[in-house]
């Protein structure tokens, strides 16, 4: 087994992961090893919309905005402390400058001028695209700056276990697809930049190759925070893909077919709505209205959610998007004033879905194209799925995990923000999160303070007990297919109070027939997988029966169900507190604290010069 050191050991290539390597290596981290399953394979590279957004603090024309007013909007989603939202606004303008300097091509005016428009749970416009593919632009520029500043990239590296000593981690044990064996890499600093919890759900739209590693990271007992609080919405299933923005705005048709996709064709919202302006109205709102958001049943843009739901869950059958042709009763002058100022303006109150999503968003259809559907001459399947973790590590301002040293969890695997996010302000928490873990790692954590004989101890052992799970004969896929089904049952946008209990202990059973009985050698990669993912979804359902029992109810994108299958009320009183889970290699420990306030410092110049000067903005030694 090969074995190396270094300082610092970023896990994890995608937009956060590679902003973090950049920023360490021009900080003068030298000693830095980037590890990955491949550049290309992360969620950042192989995700977006039909035009992603990038949420960032205002910065064009007259509009007021301040790094405290964005902090506020971030606060007031719920189950946020204030001080993470007051450090992701305060660096916004920075980190998406450097993007801009990196050449990611973020639209400005003549005049220099970055505009902005509103989206989801946004008071103002400070979001902003470069079009379908913002993330991946993104990752391409920051691929080519990586590797023109010489930062080492390994890839074809999927890490099993995190090494732990003590209280602090000390590296990974990963597995070399390349060489199919074992290596490990001991650190003094480890940068966990995993992404989301993409092989949790049955229904997902997290690219195919994107797994995450959240269950790493709970396995050696780093805390977690607000886990409940996941997105769900409509995505396209035979390529996944978000079907929000443009997609929406320009009113296809909602069909629903038998299970063979052909017979017993209708279009089904009509059945639900009192009339086609109604109907048509919502489905307009659902481009940048797109999660699911209990907010909005049974009298707005979300209950398109849950009737697509029922058709497919409940019914058996089969949802598509129609572009082709109008829905039923389509008339622009019985739109809402919203929905049609809207498509006024935007010159798209003609012809067909198409015609339209052609005169507003031509690479949409592109984007489609571009994998073999064809938007013209055919329909497009879509279900409600998993899109994003508000929830994940819990870390402090400078993305420090909060129980294990050394270990800075950035990106979506980081959870910052709590029920509700402005849309696309997890791409600046990336960002962010990057900056501040290579700045904190450069100016605090460059000496070796590490017990290697102690580590190379515990990997010993960790690397023992792996080799030990794979001798068996367990079936990867049936587990799989388990645990995918039973979080998207129990964990996904429709919760059943009165079941989760028992789902969770379902799910610890799972866990432990699979640590005991193994899966065969040559199913080496799939089984790492399984392992930290089994081992994931059993806390992820701990902490969603832990807010079940405590009555917080129905919030964000999680419609928490009682015996009638009625959404039971949110308590508001917990969109103060943030829901902290660990555990500590026995028992899962689960419970509340109080979000902490939006700082408001003085802000007089000479004391914070000093304070910079002296090094103490990162703490005591």
């Amino acid at each position: 087994m090969t074995t190396r050191k270094v300082n610092t050991l970023v896990i994890g290539s995608g937009a956060a992961g590679l902003a973090a390597a950049l920023r360490l290596k021009t900080l003068g981290v030298h000693d830095l090893l980037l590890l990955t399953e491949g550049l290309r394979r992360g969620t950042s590279i192989n995700t977006g919309s039909d035009k992603q957004t990038y949420y960032k603090l205002g910065i064009y024309g007259a509009e007021p905005d301040s790094p405290e007013l964005l902090a506020q909007t971030f606060f007031d989603g719920g189950s946020v402390h204030g001080d993470t939202a007051l450090v992701e606004a305060a660096l916004s303008v920075r980190c998406f400058m450097n993007l801009v300097n990196l050449g990611v091509p973020f639209p400005c005016d003549c005049y220099g001028q970055y505009a902005g428009y509103k989206t989801d749970h946004d008071p103002k416009r400070r979001a902003t695209s470069c079009g379908p593919y913002t993330s991946r632009e993104m990752c391409l520029a920051l691929i080519r700056a990586v590797r023109a500043a010489g930062v080492e990239i390994a890839e074809q590296r999927t890490v099993a276990e995190l090494i732990r000593v003590g209280n602090r981690a000390a590296g990974a044990i990963a597995w070399n697809e390349e060489c199919k064996a074992f290596e490990t890499v001991f650190a003094e600093n480890t940068v966990f930049a995993v992404g989301g919890p993409g092989g949790l759900y049955a229904s997902s739209v997290y690219p195919a190759g994107h797994l995450g590693a959240i269950g790493l990271a709970l396995k050696a007992g780093a805390e977690a925070q607000g886990l409940p609080e996941s997105q769900f919405g409509l995505a396209s299933t035979k390529f996944r893909w978000n079907v929000s923005g443009t997609y929406m705005q320009v009113l296809p048709r909602f069909l629903s077919t038998a299970a063979d996709g052909r017979g017993d064709e209708r279009e089904f919202l009509l059945d639900h709505f009192k009339d086609a302006g109604r109907m048509n109205s919502m489905i307009f709102l659902k481009g940048y209205q797109w999660p699911f958001d209990v907010r909005k049943v049974p009298d707005g843009s979300s209950m398109i959610d849950l009737l697509v739901h029922e058709e497919t869950a409940v019914k058996g059958r089969r949802v598509f998007l129609d572009f082709r042709s109008n829905t039923g009763g389509l008339d622009f002058a019985q739109l809402s004033e919203e929905a049609r100022v809207y498509l006024e303006k935007s010159g798209a109150c003609f012809g067909t879905p198409l015609e339209r999503l052609r005169k507003m968003n031509p690479g949409a259809i592109d984007l489609y194209r571009d994998h073999n559907i064809d938007l013209a001459t055919e329909p497009l399947e879509i279900a409600v799925c998993a899109q994003h973790n508000n929830g994940g590590l819990a870390a402090d301002i400078w993305y420090r995990s909060t129980t294990l040293d050394h270990f800075f969890p950035i990106g979506e695997v980081n959870g910052s923000h709590g029920v509700c996010r402005p849309g696309g302000s997890a791409l600046n928490a990336g960002q962010v999160g990057a900056f501040r873990a290579a700045e904190y790692i450069a100016n605090r954590c460059r000496t070796e303070t590490l017990d290697l004989a102690a580590a190379e101890k515990a990997a010993e052992l960790l690397l023992s007990s792996l080799r030990d799970r794979l001798h068996g004969n367990r079936d990867w896929r049936a587990d799989r297919r388990e645990f995918q089904q039973r979080m998207t049952r129990y964990g996904g946008h429709l919760r059943p109070v009165s079941q989760l209990r028992g789902a969770a202990d379902e799910a610890r059973r799972l866990v432990d027939e699979m640590y005991r009985e193994g899966y065969p050698e040559s199913d080496t990669l799939h089984a790492i997988a399984n392992f930290q993912l089994a081992f994931a979804h059993w806390i992820y359902l701990e902490a969603i029966a832990f807010q079940a029992d405590c009555g917080v109810g129905s919030r964000g994108s999680g419609a928490m169900l009682d015996e009638a299958g009625k959404p039971i009320p949110e308590n508001p009183v917990y969109r103060g507190f943030v829901e902290n889970i660990r555990y500590d290699g026995g028992s899962v420990h689960v419970g509340w604290v109080p979000c902490r306030p939006i700082p408001r410092p003085e802000g007089w110049f000479e004391t914070v010069w000093e304070e910079y000067r002296n090094g103490s903005i990162y703490g005591a030694l």
